[in-house]
């Protein structure tokens, strides 16, 4: 996988299921936006407030809706659970899994490199390490990311520190791989991309995917003053619905746009009006300063 992933935030109807009818048109929107892949039940998809089934619901409606490479979050607190969605999930049509470290008992890195080397000898499908010390308090050093970079069935990380040295130091340590490197973070998209990373898997791609896919384009094309422009006129909306708001901030501009997906799953909260309107502003800001050739509304 390579170019512009996109965490899918995750549609629930008015009883709070998953709504699929929703998750299907969503998807068939990104797609014509022009990004690359597809990541579902990853922190943006509220993945840690859906149980086992429901992961497994959203997996299969993306993997039947789209023709685009599915990267499935089945990341759990133990190995076991991990195992058990990560099969599951490819039964179901995903490509590969997105595995998040474990963080409850604070493992340090030797025992999250035998964790991922153990799932990797068993799992069906392609492992990728995901690093979030924003929610795990704990990042992947680069030297143990480097050791398990040389596992036949471990091919990348999604990298969400927010630090362009990590994403420099992850590209250098793996560099004698077959291993992809993600920013995981859209602020330093079009830097990453820079040095050397193999595209990046964004929260604001959900609410501007063409936008944000079109900082891969650029940067692939050779144009990274323009990469840089379009970033850097991103980067407050990339802010606002991922540091600032979290999730109910992506729910929000999704809202804006057009594409509402349901309450927050408790206890994440909607975004009150105060917070909707300061969102709206810095929304329309975005769009305004990254005009479109194609459809405004991506």
């Amino acid at each position: 996988m390579h170019g512009t992933g996109v965490p899918l935030v995750t549609p629930f109807d008015s009883a709070g299921r998953v709504d699929r009818a929703r998750l299907r048109s969503f998807v068939d929107w990104l797609e014509d936006g022009g990004v690359d892949f597809l990541v579902p039940c990853g922190s943006s998809g509220e993945a840690p407030l859906l149980t086992t089934d429901e992961r497994i619901e959203v997996v299969e409606t993306v993997a039947e809706t789209t023709t685009l490479p599915v990267l499935a979050g089945t990341g759990r607190e133990g190995y076991e659970p991990t195992l058990e969605t990560t099969e599951r999930a490819a039964a179901a049509g995903a490509d590969a899994a997105l595995v998040v470290t474990p963080s409850y008992y604070a493992s340090d890195d030797a025992a999250l490199d035998a964790y991922y080397r153990a799932l990797a000898d068993d799992a069906p499908i392609p492992i990728y390490l995901y690093s979030v010390p924003k929610f795990t308090g704990h990042a992947l050093s680069p030297r143990t990311v480097a050791s398990l970079a040389t596992h036949e069935n471990i091919a990348g990380i999604k990298d969400s520190s927010g630090s362009l040295e990590s994403i420099q130091r992850l590209g250098r340590h793996t560099a004698d791989e077959s291993f992809a490197v993600f920013v995981g973070s859209g602020s330093i998209y079009a830097a990453g991309l820079a040095a050397g990373a193999d595209g990046g898997v964004l929260g604001m791609a959900n609410v501007v995917p063409r936008r944000a896919s079109g900082i891969y384009r650029l940067a692939d094309e050779g144009d990274g003053d323009a990469a840089r422009a379009r970033n850097a006129a991103l980067v407050e909306l990339n802010r606002a619905v991922t540091a600032e708001y979290g999730v109910p901030g992506l729910k929000a501009a999704l809202s804006l746009r057009g594409r509402p997906m349901g309450e927050p799953r408790r206890p994440l909260q909607s975004l009150g009006e105060p917070a909707r309107r300061d969102l709206a502003s810095v929304l329309t800001a975005a769009l305004d300063a990254t005009p479109m050739d194609r459809d405004r509304h991506n």
